[in-house]
């Protein structure tokens, strides 16, 4: 069975987490510039087979964008271009940061850890995104 890839898209760095093949377990799989994410996902697609794609949509509490709302939904527009036969969801982002933050301190990771490998969050992040993705899809 193909896997769900969820992309937690910021402006210099790139969270990326995937299902399991019968898609129950989100897992965490690389950060990744950028600018190079829809070139990362092209070889990834071919290595793994792909059933859709779940991208953070940040959103402000009261519901309104963020400042990187634009460059998500810009980045959405290239994704569906790179794979047009793919479906691509939109899925709320809101406190999947923090969440990923208080999940690596409760995983004993230190704060001088946290910051050297600032990458791990936002791949941790997108696992999140997933996993609340898939949740509400049951």
């Amino acid at each position: 069975m193909p896997r769900l890839v969820a992309i937690d898209f910021g402006a210099k760095r790139t969270g990326l987490a995937v299902t399991d093949p019968l898609q129950i377990i989100a897992s965490a799989l690389e950060t990744v510039p950028s600018h190079t994410v829809v070139a990362y996902l092209k070889k990834y697609a071919l290595t793994e087979p792909v059933d859709a794609f779940v991208v953070g949509l940040p959103k402000r509490l009261d519901g309104t964008d963020t400042d990187n709302t634009p460059r998500v939904q810009s980045f959405v527009r290239a994704l569906k271009n790179a794979f047009p036969h793919l479906p691509v969801h939109l899925h709320d982002e809101r406190f999947t940061t923090k969440m990923a933050l208080q999940a690596m301190i409760a995983g004993g990771s230190s704060r001088k850890d946290r910051r050297e490998k600032a990458g791990n969050i936002d791949k941790v992040s997108a696992a999140i995104i997933l996993q609340s993705f898939m949740e509400s899809k049951k």
